[in-house]
């Protein structure tokens, strides 16, 4: 099957670059090779690099506004509920990472009614989930003692920490089905007008939060705010996508189908493992210093710690784009340009994180004296241990985003269960014995030690399978991926088909 398949393309007359597929979107061209593939990435690393700073830096510049309207102790409250939200986006079941590949070679294809049905079948079981959750949210917020849970008793009262839950967790919630809208551009190309739409709907949260303060609302209107823009944002993007850009793709409930639904579920169970990991091992540091040290002290390490962490998110949005890269790259058996963009991926990360974190280290205490109302204390050294986990972080994501590509999750589950096993229970200890400046270097450290060796060999595992796959005229896999049985095709036809690519000791 994959050769005749290969032979079929050889000899099919390339299709025209501007060739345009139902969805109104343009197909992709079968000899389009590397230059136009790094052409593609430059792309999406620029506008991620723009769109995504701008995002990124608007939440932070609003910490003083914040923090001087809520106060030291509803501020730390409000960052440990975050950080709860953090957690849980695994309430996706992994379906958002599980769409975008499914989507990949209905872009290529030109398949709208497939890729219809994919995301019709994503909005109908994620909107479910979100429509559930939020009923159970509701009827039962009165019964959990919300004091306790974030260890505010006596600092903020009943009402308002459950207030601040239930906005919180209901934008999180109602955020889940509408978030979808982001990988569904991801996946048609779309990288750039993404991030613009992501970075609008932060920019929008700035005069929501002025107006706020400015009117003297309650307090709980500060994070009310701050939670719309981001669903302002996604509900623009999706009315203007399934409105105007590719209405062939709109959501419809004739277009949801079981073997669909099945074959997303399939897909998307170790990307649902990998998100709750994930997010459970990164955003744990607030609760363990909530439940360690207090809630003021969760200001004093959020406040840096969400300053320092512009320096791996945006590490990471900059890798994003191999995503897709790499899945292309492997497909067609080109494996050194693979390696290529991890080098220069890998050193672009180190090279842009670096400067700015030694700039904060250096000059941190001095700018968040004479920018925040309240003292935090001395960070130098919290900013130094933050800066270094957050350089390990988004330095090193070149190299799992090829085994995303590829379907090779288990190193990185082995190395985030280990992760998040050691790392817990040490940050536990040394947040007590030691303060706040331990945490960040015990994260690093325990990081260097476990996920990182994991995603190594990951990678090289990744690269193996696919040695001798060489790139061909029609850009297929070379003649020894074919005398295998088409084996490194496999993970292309693992998209459509919804079977991930397996091999003993990796895969599922």
């Amino acid at each position: 099957m994959a050769t005749s398949r290969h032979r079929a393309t050889a000899t099919r007359p390339a299709r025209p670059a501007a060739a345009v597929g139902s969805a109104g979107e343009p197909t992709a061209d079968p000899l389009d090779h590397g230059s136009a593939r790094s052409r593609r990435l430059l792309t999406g690393v620029v506008t991620a690099g723009l769109a995504k700073g701008g995002g990124l830096l608007v939440p932070v510049l609003l910490i003083p506004v914040s923090l001087d309207r809520l106060g030291a102790e509803r501020y730390g409250l409000w960052m440990a509920v975050l950080a709860l939200t953090g957690m849980a986006t695994f309430a996706d079941l992994g379906l958002g990472t599980g769409l975008m590949t499914k989507l990949a070679p209905c872009y290529a294809d030109g398949d709208t009614a497939r890729a219809r049905g994919y995301v019709s079948t994503a909005y109908a079981l994620l909107t479910a989930v979100a429509a559930l959750a939020c009923a159970l949210l509701w009827l039962l917020a009165g019964l959990v003692p919300w004091t306790s849970v974030f260890n505010v008793a006596g600092a903020v009262s009943a009402g308002e920490t459950r207030d601040v839950v239930l906005v919180c967790l209901t934008a999180f919630l109602l955020n889940i089905p509408l978030s979808l809208i982001v990988r569904v551009q991801y996946a048609y190309q779309q990288v750039g007008a993404s991030n613009l739409w992501q970075g609008a709907g932060a920019l929008v949260t700035v005069p929501l939060v002025l107006l706020v303060v400015h009117s003297a609302l309650p307090p709980l209107a500060v994070v009310v705010a701050t939670a719309a823009g981001p669903l302002l944002a996604n509900v623009a993007a999706s009315v203007w996508v399934y409105g105007r850009r590719m209405p062939g793709l709109r959501p419809r409930l004739g277009a949801v189908d079981r073997r669909r639904t099945a074959s997303l579920l399939r897909l998307s169970g170790l990307f649902f493992l990998i998100t709750i990991l994930t997010s459970v091992s990164y955003n744990v540091d607030n609760l363990i210093v909530a439940h360690t040290l207090g809630p003021q002290s969760v200001t004093a390490y959020a406040v840096p710690a969400k300053v320092a962490s512009l320096l791996g998110i945006m590490v990471t949005m900059i890798n994003l784009p191999l995503w897709s890269a790499n899945g292309d790259a492997l497909a067609r058996g080109d494996l050194a340009w693979v390696r290529r963009m991890v080098r220069r991926m890998v050193t672009l990360s180190v090279l842009a994180t670096v400067v700015p974190a030694v700039c904060l280290v250096v000059a941190g205490d001095w700018i968040f004296a004479a920018w925040l109302p309240v003292s935090l204390g001395e960070t130098r050294w919290l900013l130094a241990g933050l800066a270094l986990w957050f350089l390990l972080l988004g330095a090193f994501s070149a190299l799992m985003m090829v085994q995303n590509a590829a379907g090779v999750l288990r190193p990185q589950l082995v190395g985030l269960v280990l992760y998040l096993v050691v790392s817990v229970a040490a940050k536990w200890y040394a947040a007590g014995a030691y303060g706040l400046v331990a945490v960040p270097f015990v994260g690093a450290v325990t990081y260097a030690l476990t996920v990182l060796p994991a995603g190594i060999y990951g990678y090289r595992r990744t690269l193996a399978r696919y040695e001798g796959a060489g790139p061909t005229a029609d850009g297929g896999a070379g003649p020894a991926g074919r005398r295998r049985g088409g084996r490194h095709r496999r993970p292309q036809a693992a998209g459509r088909r919804g079977a991930a690519v397996s091999s003993p000791g990796l895969g599922r």
